[in-house]
């Protein structure tokens, strides 16, 4: 597991880089595949802003979060990022059951509403 943490026009506390980092590090247990993160927290006026990008195997996550507090900021950015890596999960799955994709299902939909309506 690799994080790198980058700090913009901000100071750069211990506190806020090992509260993100143990945030981040949580999120390994839900992948597959050893996982690298890219962290950057910065502040424009008032606004504080979380950027995470993570990379497991093939898979991609991103995820930005702006408000007025950089804890708030990371726990809602690591909430951002759960659900992205939870509906990857479950769609794997589904494919991996046989379930038809969303275009095979609306398809499907539609062609049983087409025979019902000429029987």
């Amino acid at each position: 597991m690799n994080i790198a943490i980058t700090f913009r026009h901000m100071v750069a506390t211990e506190a806020v880089k090992q509260y993100a980092h143990d945030k981040i590090a949580k999120l390994q247990r839900f992948l597959r595949q050893a996982m690298a993160a890219q962290v950057t927290l910065s502040v424009e006026g008032l606004e504080h802003i979380a950027d995470v990008k993570i990379s497991s195997g093939s898979q991609q996550f991103h995820a930005t979060v702006r408000s007025q507090d950089m804890y708030a900021s990371i726990d809602k950015v690591i909430d951002k990022l759960d659900r992205q890596i939870e509906a990857d999960k479950t769609a794997n799955m589904a494919k991996k059951r046989g379930a038809p994709s969303a275009g095979e299902f609306a398809t499907e939909v539609s062609e049983a509403a087409e025979g019902r309506a000429r029987d």
